[in-house]
């Protein structure tokens, strides 16, 4: 599909489609009713397939972060690993606590603890599953769990199904309110001042839908400060830092050192690994409480070879250093377009006047290490304007709004890769300034009459053809 066709896509996919169908089950137009209501706000998601697949455009919204999909690194190793067990079975057999476990997945995932300095690691079906499993499991009764507000849905989901007495966020990589939340909890809970009961602390080691780094050593250093019994742990998700950031990519705990003092970790491999699945890593009693307490885990198919040999794959790619250049081309490519974009004057002035941001470009060049996600967020009523913008222009970047983030905060995310080039970079900032320009010019009513972007009038045109 051309950028054209999947606007087009889009487009009928947003059609109110409740009001058509008076006469049909009920059953149906409530559903239909439901989807209607993001319909409106033109939020309804939709399978189109993006550009950049058949080539017609660029790349800068998959989760192939060092290209090994791309590629085609990660089928060369996932069919040598075949080759290597050429009497694998396709199927687990059953669930990891009867006859799903096997030889095969225990030492792979001996071999994944052993790479992250960990005790134990457990591999799931998906990030998903993984928080799930964690934070339905692990919490006892009387614990509590302090997370960042920002964390992933996924975390939520496992907090609803918990035992915790208290689950309280706090803003978002702020240690000072991190503290406060802390001073609270201690204080309200008498089990937890005792230490007979423990403060679980939930943080993303990068923020999926920010791009930006949790400090976590002064977390860890607030958490000793005020808990003088010691009994609080930290739950970190590496998913976005899997295999993009740290020593081979082994994520931000392994660069910071600090992974004894991380009671649990978990890391995704459908993104930067291009496979799939995730793992939890910790110690043998972590684990075990999983395997026991964990419905996800407990009632669900393990792993089968072919899903576990394409995790062995990804992870001996980073292990051996052969993903390195990648993940210095990410850098690379980041700070490009950080210095790229911030000298532009109409990257300027449209910031000044509110159009457009990106809060990571503040003190870009004083950060050591830059992440590969990249939101750029703009006016609410632009956010769409703007994706027709960048699409139309060749470039594969998507909307995230509610309830992927919250009302109000909606952007558009861009993602680079290691195989994204520089002059892809400068096609992505030509069309970000091109995009500044014309509504720069709309909003001081310079020259132009239309209210509307030029890309925004094409789909308008579609949307009446179709």
């Amino acid at each position: 599909m051309d950028p054209e066709e999947v606007l087009v896509q889009w487009i009928q996919g947003q059609r109110l489609k409740a009001p058509q169908m008076k006469d049909g089950p009920v059953f149906l137009r409530n559903l239909e009713e439901a989807m209607d209501v993001r319909r409106a706000d033109h939020g309804l998601f939709t399978r189109s397939m993006s550009a950049w697949k058949s080539g017609k455009a660029i790349d800068f919204c998959s989760n192939d972060l060092l290209s090994l999909g791309s590629s085609g690194a990660i089928r060369t190793a996932f069919l040598h690993e075949l080759e290597t067990h050429p009497k694998f079975n396709l199927y687990a057999g059953g669930s990891r606590l009867m006859d799903g476990n096997y030889q095969y997945i225990e030492e792979v995932e001996q071999e994944i603890a052993n790479f992250h300095g960990a005790e134990s690691a457990l591999l799931v079906g998906s990030g998903y599953e993984a928080n799930g499993a964690i934070f339905s499991a692990i919490p006892r009764p009387g614990d509590a769990i302090i997370y960042d507000e920002l964390v992933h849905a996924s975390t939520h989901d496992g907090m609803a199904n918990s035992l915790a007495i208290n689950k309280t966020p706090f803003r978002h990589n702020d240690a000072e309110a991190f503290r406060e939340v802390l001073v609270s909890v201690l204080d309200s809970q008498s089990m937890i001042r005792n230490g007979q009961r423990s403060i679980l602390v939930a943080v993303e080691s990068v923020y999926s839908m920010d791009g930006d780094v949790c400090p976590l050593l002064e977390l860890l250093d607030v958490a000793k400060e005020v808990c003088p019994k010691s009994n609080f742990v930290f739950i970190v998700d590496e998913a976005h830092a899997t295999g993009v950031l740290g020593p081979n990519g082994a994520g931000i705990v392994q660069q910071l050192g600090v992974e004894k003092d991380i009671a649990i970790r978990l890391h995704t491999c459908g993104k930067a690994l291009a496979s799939t699945g995730a793992v939890i890593l910790g110690s043998n009693t972590v684990r075990n409480t999983i395997m026991n307490f964990a419905r996800s885990v407990i009632y669900t198919t393990a792993p089968s070879f072919p899903t576990v040999a394409a995790v062995r794959a990804g992870y001996n790619l980073i292990k051996s250093g052969a993903t390195k250049k990648a993940q210095d081309t990410i850098q690379r490519l980041t700070r490009y377009f950080f210095q790229a974009i911030s000298a532009s004057s109409v990257w300027e002035e449209a910031t000044s006047m509110g159009i457009l941001s990106i809060p990571l470009c503040d003190d870009w060049d004083e950060r050591e290490v830059l992440t590969h996600i990249v939101p750029v967020w703009t006016r609410q009523r632009y956010n769409y304007f703007l994706v027709c913008h960048l699409q139309l222009s060749g470039i594969c970047a998507f909307p995230i709004d509610y309830p992927t983030v919250p009302k109000g905060q909606a952007r558009i995310r861009i993602i680079f890769h290691s195989c994204n080039t520089e002059a892809e970079v400068d096609q992505l900032v030509a069309s970000l300034c091109k995009f500044a320009r014309e509504m720069i010019n709309i909003e001081k009513g310079e020259g132009i009459t239309q209210k509307v972007p030029q890309a925004a009038q094409k789909v308008y045109a579609l949307m009446a053809q179709g």
